[in-house]
């Protein structure tokens, strides 16, 4: 079976070149550092596209697939232009995703609006710009939504998101199918709720159901699992309502590696295994023709993204540790403070050196916990050598902060030998371009000085 990009740590295009240095996009790390400084989110955009075509080739055995680049794992302007170019859809959940798709020129009606309480103004956006499906995660949105279309004069199609019951062995901020989920209806509000939109929601069109049940999943049978539960459900709708669903979406959650010691499936087998129990259960309850939707987001972005960092500090503990610190941290990466999440490293400009220490590689911030990796064999690290993390693509720009105050990292995308800006470097003006003081304390002196 062939490897796909998930199961790879570095990205794509990674090699060392003749200089032991770090090369992505047919870029010198070490170059790209002195021209755009660190923290670095560096995006290999010969492997994102790569990794879409791995998605389109893997489930093209199914007939009518909608793969859906899930953006909240990281989203600019440029891409949403190369997931447009691949021809892959959006899976959006806030206001602001969609305004930035809408931005970029993405054809709205390739985006699926997700999200457990969307507000109306973000619903009036969404049928503003005629989106392609909103799904619904609750009874209270059902009753908003119909009334968001109604003063629109527009009809919604729509998905309803339920939570399966399904446990899958991931960490339990990112499980999302579990009976005890904040997200989506449960298997027992279901009838009720294709009920309301039969009879009371005039402005409603249900075309399917929707499940995602977590993300980091390295196992094949919870998706066979998850089309029976699903399956069984559109039966039962068919039998009783007399709708015929035209559409199941799967959600995302397919695993990528990390460190060495993860071991995701690869794109074709979860796509082998998706469409084989499609399929069967397709037959199963006579369900006819039936679109399959996936949303990919970590698995398309997460591999193809490396974080650069400067190593700064350094501090031995007696008779312990050995910490190196770094000029970034939780506020560019907060997934091991909030996941216990597991990454490498490579010294970029000492690639191919063999390791001769082991360090804990510590954050900037003031905080304990701001530790990106502990106890890692490296080379013997120097201040001002780059430190490399590999798979910070997903959910690192995404859900970073300015912490103490410290202005956002740049992120820049390489291809072929060239580098270009995708979001630039805040500064200390951008920190402070927001704040405002009101007029009564500009006024107030201090009689202490």
């Amino acid at each position: 079976m062939q490897n796909t990009l998930n199961q790879s740590i570095l990205p794509y295009t990674a090699k060392v070149n003749d200089q032991n240095h770090l090369e992505i996009g047919g870029c010198d790390t070490v170059e790209l550092v002195k021209k755009y400084g660190t923290p670095l989110y560096v995006y290999d955009e010969e492997g994102i596209r790569t990794c879409c075509k791995q998605f389109k080739d893997a489930f093209s055995a199914y007939e009518d697939v909608s793969i859906l680049y899930a953006s909240k794992a990281f989203m600019t302007r440029a891409i949403c232009k190369i997931i447009k170019d691949e021809c892959l859809g959006l899976d959006v959940v806030s206001g602001g995703e969609i305004y930035t798709a809408i931005n970029s020129g993405f054809p709205m009606q390739k985006c699926y609006f997700n999200g457990n309480n969307k507000t109306p103004e973000e619903l009036e956006l969404a049928l503003y710009c005629n989106i392609g499906r909103i799904t619904v995660d609750n009874f209270y949105e059902l009753d908003l939504l119909d009334k968001v279309a109604k003063n629109s004069d527009k009809t919604v199609d729509i998905l309803l998101r339920i939570t399966p019951g399904l446990d899958c062995h991931t960490h339990e901020y990112i499980k999302t199918g579990q009976v005890d989920s904040k997200f989506g209806f449960d298997l027992s509000q279901i009838d009720e709720a294709v009920y309301k939109i039969k009879n009371e929601y005039t402005n409603l069109s249900l075309k399917g159901l929707h499940a995602h049940i977590g993300s980091q999943i390295f196992e094949k049978n919870v998706y066979t699992d998850l089309i029976g539960i699903l399956a069984e459900q559109y039966h039962a709708i068919y039998e009783k309502y007399e709708i015929q669903l035209a559409e199941m979406n799967l959600g995302g959650g397919i695993g990528v590696k990390h460190t060495e010691d993860e071991d995701p499936l690869s794109i074709y087998e979860m796509a082998n295994v998706i469409i084989a129990a499609f399929r069967e259960n397709i037959d199963k309850y006579g369900l006819g023709k039936l679109k399959l939707a996936i949303e990919p987001g970590r698995s398309i972005i997460c591999n193809s993204g490396v974080t650069l960092y400067t190593a700064g500090s350094y501090k031995q503990v007696p008779d312990g540790r050995k910490y190196i610190a770094v000029d970034g941290g939780m506020s560019d990466n907060p997934r091991p403070s909030m996941y216990q999440a597991k990454y490498t490293a490579i010294i970029a400009n000492k690639a191919n050196d063999k390791a001769e220490e082991t360090v804990t590689i510590a954050g900037r911030y003031c905080e304990s916990g701001d530790i990106l990796i502990q106890d890692i064999n490296l080379p013997e690290i120097s201040s001002g050598d780059i430190i490399c993390i590999p798979a910070t693509g997903a959910y690192n720009y995404s859900m970073a902060s300015q912490y103490n105050r410290v202005p956002r990292p740049a992120a820049i995308v390489v291809h072929k030998g060239r580098s270009d800006v995708i979001i630039k470097r805040e500064v200390y003006q951008d920190l402070i371009a927001f704040d405002v003081i009101p007029e009564r304390l500009a006024k107030s002196g201090c009689s202490c000085i």
